[in-house]
């Protein structure tokens, strides 16, 4: 008995057709027209766009993330034919805390993304699209003059750093976090009186409480600067269709 063995005519007549290199001739694989890369996802999409979100409570995952976001776009713009080219900074986030007012994350997040945002040659522009609290806040009225808006029904707060749960720490450590607490809440007035205009005396007065602010008493109070209008500009262009498909090694007939 003899083994059995594939038919070679049947295999050389599925071998597809040497190509005569001629211009325009279609190719007869189906995977042809595959990305040779995964099609762009939503953050890529924002990132194209110059656009940094900040939609999570300031924890150090989300500020890794940020960090790394404004150092690479001021990378790309620099290899880019049109050097100062804003960034764009969407703030609807709780801080460091949640809603319910439990910390999260430390107050040193927020003042590393802000001494990134002085970092970067590039304006940043801020916009607030739905809560800004606390860090957040102080990250909204940050960025560059003039250019800090907010949506219509967007909401700002200021409020004091909150000293996380103490747990069994001895009586010694919770004096030495509390004096680290009080550094931080110096900083961040400091911050906020460069950035506002106001007077830390007065900033530390009116942070005694929690301080909500609408669109216009933000304005008038120096977190931002405008209210977003469909007129208003405040995103960069984005890539035509053509384009992503083109970067993404897509075969075009």
């Amino acid at each position: 008995m003899s083994l059995w063995t594939p038919d070679t005519s049947i295999q050389a007549a599925r071998q597809p057709a040497p190509s005569s290199g001629a211009p325009g001739a279609a190719a007869s694989s189906p995977s042809e027209h595959k990305p040779r890369s995964p099609p762009p996802d939503l953050p890529s999409l924002l990132l194209d766009s110059r656009i940094v979100y900040l939609g999570m409570p300031l924890v150090p995952a989300v500020t890794e993330l940020m960090i790394a976001e404004f150092m690479y776009l001021q990378y790309k713009d620099i290899q880019c034919v049109r050097a100062g080219k804003p960034i764009f900074l969407y703030i609807n986030s709780t801080g460091t805390t949640r809603a319910d007012g439990e910390t999260v994350g430390f107050e040193t997040e927020g003042t590393a993304i802000y001494d990134t945002m002085c970092f970067v040659k590039n304006e940043v522009h801020t916009v607030g699209v739905g809560i800004a609290m606390g860090q957040s806040c102080m990250l909204l009225s940050a960025g560059t003059k003039g250019k800090r808006f907010m949506l219509e029904h967007a909401t700002a707060m200021l409020h004091q750093p909150r000293v996380p749960p103490t747990g069994q720490r001895q009586a010694v450590e919770i004096a030495i976090k509390w004096k680290e607490v009080l550094i931080q809440k110096e900083n961040m007035l400091n911050i906020l009186s460069y950035t506002t205009g106001h007077s830390v005396e007065k900033l530390d007065k009116d942070l005694q409480r929690p301080l909500y602010m609408q669109p216009k008493d933000a304005i008038a109070y120096g977190v931002c600067d405008g209210i977003v209008t469909p007129e208003r500009k405040i995103v960069d262009d984005v890539k035509k269709p053509e384009e992503w498909d083109r970067e993404a090694g897509l075969v075009q007939r």
